[in-house]
Formats: structure tokens, sequence, C-alpha cells
């Protein structure tokens, strides 16, 4: 079973929704009026793309940045499968700031970010195509633009890798006990 480490930006996803309910919404009031033919055959293609809409939208608000399976960190970074790191080789989470890549925001703007640092050891996985608005993958580490997911604060990162260090010892117990001694 799949555990979410961090939700996607679900406020975005609800203003997004909203003009896209809103049209479909209005599409089915002119459907159900004695409208022209015309008008009908427009508020029908409104209607599918509405709902062709609102479906790609929720598929994005179950569909995580960061979560965990089977031994596996799964990053969600690209519109395909997510890429799927050993939990050995993802070392720490912490805060940065970096381009938000924002449509329609100054090139300057900066958000806060999450970045996950990846063992240097683990040289397969020091780089990944990621979709740029989503974050970047370069040198082992993993950058998600905090403006796609939820709000990233000293909390989440604490929680994050407490969650990372208790898969971790679960998955390789002898050597965390080891490195205690």
């Amino acid at each position: 079973m799949t555990e979410v480490w961090l939700a996607s930006n679900r406020r975005v996803l609800v203003t997004a929704m909203l003009p896209v309910g809103l049209l479909g919404g209005l599409s089915l009031a002119v459907l159900a009026r004695d409208a022209p033919t015309v008008i009908r055959v427009l508020a029908t293609g409104l209607l599918i793309v509405s709902l062709a809409l609102l479906i790609g939208l929720w598929q994005q608000w179950l569909r995580p940045r960061i979560a965990y399976r089977d031994g596996e960190v799964l990053f969600y970074l690209r519109a395909r499968s997510p890429i799927a790191v050993p939990v050995a080789v993802v070392e720490a989470f912490f805060l940065g700031l970096g381009p938000a890549y924002l449509p329609g925001a100054p090139s300057k703007t900066e958000t806060v970010n999450l970045v996950a640092r990846l063992s240097q050891h683990a040289s397969q996985w020091a780089h990944q195509d990621v979709k740029p608005a989503l974050g970047h993958w370069r040198d082992g580490y993993v950058t998600i633009r905090g403006a796609w997911c939820e709000p990233l604060t000293g909390e989440v990162i604490r929680r994050l890798n407490r969650r990372l260090r208790e898969v971790s010892q679960r998955e390789s117990p002898l050597d965390h006990s080891e490195a205690r001694q």
C-alpha cells in the first residue's frame, strides 16, 4: 500500500476546479433549457471539456508529490509513473529556496522548496528528467517546488525525516544498530 508523505497543493487545485465546475454547471443549465441547436452543441462541447478537465484535476488531487511503498520513496515529478528510489538512497529532507516557475509570474519569483538529498554512492540516482514546473533533479539533489505541494513548514520537514528514519531502520535494522555501537 502506498503511504503519502507529501501531498500536492490542493489549494491551487481547488482554485482551478471552481471555474471549471462553474463552466460545466452553466453548460448543464443551457442544456436544460430550450435553446437553438447551435447553442446546445456548444454547451455539450463545453460540458465535455469541463468534465475532462475536472477529471484531470481530480487525478492531480489524488497524486502526491512524495510517497512510500515497498522499500521505495516515490517522487511524482513527471507526467508518467513516479520515480521510485530505494529508501536507503534517500538521506534527508530539508527546505530550500528557488524559482517558483508559476505561469504568469515574473521569472525572478521565488518559493520555498523541499530538497531531498540522495546518497553520493548511488550515482545512478544523481540525475533524472522531471517536469521543470514541478521540480529539479541534479547532482543527487531532488528539488520539489513549493508552489506545487502542500505548504512546507519546519514540522513537515521533521515529519518527513522522522518517517524516512523509521522506514530506513525497518528496511535495514542491522546497519542502524551497528552504527549506534
